[in-house]
């Protein structure tokens, strides 16, 4: 999205092209079905900017939102993380179609109501959604260490644990922390992102 409007025209119409060909939606992310039935969801602030983060009442009320979701579809988040500006997911489901309308209509839900709170009526809150199938056992440990890192990552706190709107306090209760930071060390991320990491537990 963002490298879309720093495009030339000649650029836009290369991109357009291709996405034809290869039957994608124009101007959105195209769905993938996943052989394992795991899939990796997230979603961001329109341009980053910190909207679900206002106060910790509105990312606790975004987070009991999400939870709703999974009581409703009867399912659970193998791990998750809500942060200021985007959250991440990992999830098994077989039907992601049906699945994804819950989340869009979430994010409707959630862009009117902050909105309003804001005074800011018109406002662009969320980017496109985006889900990740999970390709391999590696691909799905990779992705829990991803997920329940990142809020080390984006330096909001120095340890999984400190982060109290993520997976990772319960993650760390049921494996243990000397079992989570083996398969830190086996499942790394470094093929995910390029972020430098650092397992602070």
């Amino acid at each position: 999205m963002y490298n879309w409007r720093k495009m030339t025209e000649k650029q836009k119409e290369y991109v357009l092209k291709k996405r034809k060909q290869k039957n994608f939606p124009l101007h959105s992310l195209p769905h993938f079905l996943s052989k394992t039935g795991y899939y990796h969801i997230s979603a961001a602030n329109y341009e980053h900017k910190s909207i679900i983060g206002k106060n910790h009442q509105r990312i606790s009320e975004f987070e009991d939102a999400l939870f709703k979701i999974a009581e409703r579809k009867n399912f659970k988040f193998d791990a998750y993380a809500v942060l200021p500006n985007h959250y991440h997911i990992l999830l098994s489901t077989t039907n992601i179609k049906n699945l994804l309308k819950d989340f869009f209509l979430l994010h409707q839900k959630t862009g009117f109501y902050w909105n309003k709170e804001d005074n800011l009526k018109g406002r662009r809150v969320w980017c496109n959604l985006l889900d990740s199938p999970i390709k391999s056992d590696r691909h799905y440990w990779a992705t829990i260490n991803y997920i329940n890192n990142n809020p080390v990552k984006h330096g909001y706190v120095n340890k999984w644990q400190d982060w109290p709107f993520s997976s990772a306090v319960l993650y760390l209760d049921n494996i243990g922390k000397e079992n989570a930071e083996c398969i830190w060390n086996k499942y790394d991320i470094s093929g995910m992102c390029k972020w430098d990491t650092h397992l602070k537990l």
